[in-house]
């Protein structure tokens, strides 16, 4: 029994041990990304939500839609290297490789940078080019690996609501 519990317990540390890097979940706690609409670490006023579909082949949403003025300065979420600059199906579009394995995406997003510059944390990117399919405001989408597409909020601070008591009132006799 000893030695079936063993073989078990090795069986099950290798497998995780062995999982790449890339499957790693993203914990917001420590994240340093940043919301590419305000520059700030929390989140903005989203329009339209992320919807990650069951399986890659159906319809989702794989991003958020950030609500940002067109022409509004469209920020880096996390440093990286510019992976892609371009039009995509007539959409302007940045993707941006980052060091932590993911890749982040803004769209339309109308730049002057090229494939393969480096990015800061924060820096402007581009500006927000009118919408070419009717929906409002900039997609920011993540992926993790080929086809793992993550909702960009959980890199983000969670928004913190305190309620403070009322003053404390003296009444006068």
């Amino acid at each position: 029994m000893k030695k079936i519990l063993t073989v078990i317990s090795s069986f099950l540390l290798a497998l995780f041990i062995a999982q790449p890097a890339s499957t790693t979940p993203i914990n917001p706690l420590t994240s340093t990304y940043i919301n590419p609409a305000t520059g700030d670490p929390s989140i903005a006023r989203v329009i339209r939500p992320f919807d990650k579909p069951q399986h890659n082949w159906l319809k989702g949403h794989r991003g958020v839609d950030l609500d940002i003025p067109i022409n509004g300065a469209v920020r880096a979420a996390n440093s990286g290297i510019i992976a892609f600059a371009g039009k995509v199906a007539g959409k302007p579009v940045i993707s941006i490789d980052h060091p932590d394995g993911l890749r982040t995406t803004y769209q339309p997003v109308t730049t002057a940078l090229n494939t393969g510059d480096l990015v800061e944390r924060g820096e402007i990117i581009g500006v927000l080019a009118p919408s070419v399919d009717g929906f409002p405001g900039l997609h920011w989408g993540v992926l993790q690996g080929k086809d793992n597409y993550l909702n960009p909020l959980s890199l983000l601070e969670p928004l913190h609501i305190r309620l403070k008591p009322p003053q404390m009132r003296v009444r006068s006799k």
